[in-house]
């Protein structure tokens, strides 16, 4: 949720401070979000210049092409998913003081803002918007002039700090002061920031894709911390100005380039065809010369790893999805029970916690705010927190006793897809670590598994370059369905919750996942005439009884007119004989099969949405990354 990019160069006003915070916007248009603006500052100036507008960026764009702004020194930039007030070009940000010499964008909900509101009223001050961000800006302008009363100059960075020591919520907020045009100041609690370091320039943004077009050297900025950049500066201190020294630096792995779409029609198309190397780069540099797994991220001793008798999953939405299937496997080679709890539920139930538990937190984004609560109440319990996480120099990650990253790459569309397998595939090697220093397995086996997930690139390449067509054409004869079912059993289970889950995000088709031991027991009551129902059809060589009873729920649907779509292995006669259309994957190993059987399910929803007419990559009331709870 909401995009924020600031922007500091040297002391010529020029046109970079516009370019960089429109082109970070646009880079971080996948957050989701319902309108943009900026605001620019330079020497000479008595208020900050400030442009928004609701809608698309290009809304924003189109605007100042039309009224040109001034060239600047510094810049904010905004993308506003609505939390407080409607979306609107008043409640867009930034917002600014009263007097229009300072602008403020902020992303979070700041609690205590109707309070604030209601001081600053009786006071005087008036208010355009609905906004709490609004209220914030008037604050922070009361107290830089208070400050400028106290010590005879402006101070932004000092303001700043002392309005964030006043507000509760979570909130990053980022400032431009007319009176001084030569710095941007931010600060940070419960909500992203990361700096980018640049040569005379540097940089603000809510993720590295802000930036990643002007550099890939970045700087970490802690939990309740503030930061202020100048073109030659980076001061970091906390809310009472102490200063932190060497703060963390990173350098991003990937380039610009990796977020546009590179001739592909959507963004979430080009992701799809990059499951494979989303997996392949999963595993790289994840072994020892001897062929066993190391995972140099996690700076956790292995003894300690040899007393966990207790996994619990946190996460959201596909992410969790992510750890259903890895509880199959981790059970099977570890022999410890794994839980999956929703992150949003998971903190309120009181959990049952100890020093032997080990959480793992799954976040594509790293800052997903359910996540990060849920991690952090399981380490306040004395548990063990390991991330498994795609994004460099995220809150989620940094507040863990270890990470995982799954490195594929910046994913744009807000449908999550390779993070989906990637995020499999590092439960899955966590799983076979844990299964190396626990001795549950002998190394000859783990091998053999490893080298069977070595192949899953090559297996996900072929239904991409084999079943594209099919599918294309069942999405057209399905294109006018009403609702969906989707059934499975065993690893096929939380496959057929993701398939569905990705047809409701981008298609807006109802569609309900189920395991398919279910069907009897309730859902079958919604089967009518032409009800497409989606089956994931277990192999018949490892379990046949498994593959049985998920034929005869195809059977049964089928008897009562249902439509049905099975997702089935390469050659099975009874996929063939009882389904209206087959998805064929190659043959693989069960456990692993969720890493194929998913791909004709992200291609189907997107075939559908795309026959619909919709933006599959910024579907409707949907952020990439939800920062707030």
């Amino acid at each position: 949720m909401c995009g924020i990019v600031g922007y500091a160069g040297n002391k010529t006003a020029c046109g970079k401070p516009l370019e960089v915070c429109m082109q970070g916007l646009k880079r971080l248009e996948y957050r989701g979000y319902d309108s943009a603006g900026v605001a620019l500052a330079a020497p000479g100036m008595q208020r900050v210049a400030v442009r928004k507008k609701s809608g698309r960026l290009s809304n924003l764009a189109a605007d100042i092409k039309r009224i040109p702004v001034p060239d600047a020194t510094v810049g904010i930039g905004h993308t506003r998913w609505a939390t407080n007030g409607a979306p609107s070009d008043i409640n867009s940000h930034p917002h600014t003081s009263e007097d229009g010499k300072i602008a403020i964008i902020h992303n979070g909900i700041i609690e205590n803002a109707g309070t604030l509101r209601l001081d600053l009223q009786a006071e005087g001050y008036t208010f355009l918007s609905a906004t709490d961000t609004e209220v914030a800006a008037k604050l922070l302008g009361k107290i830089a002039n208070i400050v400028i009363d106290e010590t005879g100059k402006p101070d932004l960075f000092e303001a700043l700090r002392r309005m964030a020591r006043m507000l509760t919520g979570a909130f990053t907020i980022l400032a431009v002061d007319a009176r001084q045009p030569d710095i941007v100041v931010g600060v940070r609690h419960d909500s992203p920031l990361v700096v980018g370091l640049g040569d005379g320039e540097n940089f603000l943004g809510s993720d590295v894709a802000a930036f990643v077009a002007y550099t890939k050297e970045a700087m970490e900025v802690d939990q309740d911390k503030a930061v202020c950049i100048s073109g030659d500066s980076v001061t970091v201190t906390d809310f009472d100005g102490n200063l932190v020294n060497n703060p963390k630096r990173f350098t991003i792995d990937w380039d610009a380039s990796a977020s546009d779409k590179g001739g592909w029609d959507s963004f979430m198309d080009k992701e799809i065809h990059e499951d494979p190397s989303a997996v392949r780069n999963t595993l790289i540099g994840r072994f020892d010369e001897d062929g066993e797994i190391k995972l140099d991220e996690v700076h956790i001793d292995a003894e300690a790893f040899r007393q966990i008798d207790k996994i619990i999953v946190v996460a959201c939405g596909t992410a969790s999805y992510a750890g259903m299937v890895a509880k199959y496997a981790i059970e099977h080679w570890v022999r410890i029970p794994v839980e999956i709890e929703l992150a949003h539920e998971f903190r309120y139930r009181d959990p049952i916690l100890t020093p032997r538990t080990l959480v793992v937190a799954i976040s594509q984004s790293g800052e997903t705010m359910d996540t990060l609560m849920a991690l952090r109440h399981a380490r306040e319990q004395g548990s063990r927190v390991l991330a498994i996480c795609n994004t460099q120099g995220s809150t989620i990650p940094r507040e863990s006793d270890a990470v995982l990253y799954t490195h594929a790459g910046p994913e744009i569309a807000v449908a999550s897809t390779k993070a989906f397998v990637a995020q499999i595939v590092a439960a899955y090697l966590l799983g076979l670590y844990l299964a190396q220093v626990k001795c549950t397995l002998y190394r000859d086996e783990i091998h053999q598994i490893l080298d069977q997930l070595k192949q899953m690139p090559e297996k996900i390449q072929w239904v991409l370059d084999h079943e594209a067509e099919s599918i294309n054409d069942a999405a057209s004869k399905m294109i006018n369905a009403k609702s969906f079912l989707f059934l499975g059993r065993h690893v096929g289970y939380p496959v057929a919750m993701e398939g569905a889950l990705k047809l409701k995000e981008i298609a807006y088709t109802f569609t309900e996942g189920f395991a398919a031991g279910e069907l009897k027991h309730g859902p079958i009551a919604l089967v009518e005439e032409g009800e497409p129902v989606v089956v994931i059809v277990p192999s018949s060589r490892g379990r046949n009884v498994l593959h049985n009873k998920v034929i005869s729920a195809i059977e049964e649907v089928k008897a009562r007119g249902a439509f049905t779509i099975a997702v089935a292995e390469v050659g099975d006669p009874d996929a063939e004989k009882y389904a209206d259309i087959v998805f064929w994957r190659p043959e693989c190993p069960t456990l692993l099969s969720p890493l194929v059987d998913v791909v004709p399910l992200q291609l189907l929803a997107l075939d559908m949405a795309e026959l619909k007419g919709y933006d599959v990559d910024k579907p409707r009331n949907l952020a990439k990354s939800v920062t707030v709870e």
